[in-house]
């Protein structure tokens, strides 16, 4: 029996290209494999033989969407693959959408195509229904277990074996609801889980809900005139050359920049460190994302009492809920210690 001849797509890091200088890698094929995609073979076996890794700049293919993903899909499809897999792409958001948007059109085309991600990837969300995902940790200290996870499940679907729940296989849930059987009724099952629940014991919903944090509002400014404004972005602006290295995604930190001797933010002081937006626009004038210019003008004219002197600001691309949740607290403490009275929440 021939074996499944596979193609391994993977970004500028883990090729050994390089970092986030080399984001801007177009797509090309290696003379060789890469340590990582030697790994996945040893972990596929003789189930599978990679004949090929094609590699992309994260940079270069979210921001050339249509052109990377046809060059990318030529290389792969030269290849005469019967099955792609993408990454693990972690919680990196550009190769998260890279990997989705490649398995997604491979998938299309009929071509059995999967990928690995961290839950919170911005490329669950989007591609999750449409192909497969094998859940990883956070970062790539989880390789160990994500290779082997990732070549368990392709060898899976190299048997034709049926795949079976989310839970049991690895992979995250796609939101399909199929009907299946079960050895009691409905009834009984779930006031088995009510008794269980009452009892304080283990058990397992058969249909989780999501879980959203509700943020009550706070009352609304009495004296807008009178009031502190600063301004918080998930935006990425920063000082020129980004002093505090905020990550271009999945960020670890977050910058208090003073902003008391500006009247506006221009090119020549101030730029995006966000690596999930065009930043030409954010560049070219960095008030887009914070309008330091508005406020300003609002200030004198005497329609907001002042703008505080310092604006913070983080990467929202691919950062973790934890992380997020972590910056949030330590910038909330710090405006009520210096009696902010409201703020202005940019994105992108």
């Amino acid at each position: 029996m021939a074996k499944t001849r596979l193609v391994h797509y993977i970004n500028q890091f883990y090729a050994g290209i390089g970092g986030e200088e080399f984001a801007g890698q177009e797509p090309i094929k290696l003379d060789k494999l890469p340590p990582i995609s030697v790994q996945l073979q040893n972990s596929l076996g003789e189930e599978a033989e990679i004949v090929a890794t094609i590699v992309c700049g994260d940079s270069y293919f979210n921001e050339n969407l249509e052109a990377a993903s046809e060059k990318v899909l030529s290389l792969i499809q030269a290849e005469k693959p019967d099955m792609v897999i993408a990454g693990p792409a972690f919680n990196a958001g550009r190769y998260g959408m890279a990997c989705g948007t490649v398995c997604n059109l491979l998938v299309e085309k009929g071509i059995t195509a999967i990928t690995a991600m961290y839950d919170e990837n911005p490329g669950v969300d989007v591609f999750k229904k449409n192909i497969y995902i094998v859940r990883t940790s956070n970062s790539a200290a989880g390789m160990r277990k994500a290779i082997p996870a990732i070549a368990k499940f392709a060898k899976k679907l190299i048997a034709k074996e049926e795949i079976g729940l989310p839970a049991d296989e690895g992979y995250i849930a796609r939101g399909i609801r199929v009907n299946m059987f079960a050895k009691e009724r409905g009834s009984k099952r779930a006031v088995d889980m009510l008794v269980a629940k009452l009892k304080g014991e283990a058990f397992t919903t058969e249909y989780p809900m999501p879980n959203f944090d509700r943020v009550a509002p706070n009352p609304a400014v009495k004296d807008i005139s009178k009031a502190k404004i600063a301004i918080v972005t998930s935006g990425g602006i920063v000082p020129k050359g980004n002093p505090d290295r905020i990550e271009s995604s999945s960020a670890q930190r977050y910058g208090k920049y003073n902003i008391s001797g500006f009247d506006n933010l221009t090119d020549k002081d101030h730029e995006t460190a966000h690596g999930g937006y065009d930043p030409v626009y954010a560049n070219q004038d960095p008030d887009r994302v914070v309008p330091v210019d508005a406020l300003r003008a609002l200030e004198k004219e005497g329609k907001i009492g002042k703008l505080h002197d310092f604006f913070y600001s983080t990467v929202g691309n691919g950062t973790s809920v934890m992380n997020a949740k972590k910056f949030a607290a330590e910038i909330a403490k710090d405006l009520l210690d210096n009696q902010v009275d409201a703020v202005i929440l940019t994105s992108t």
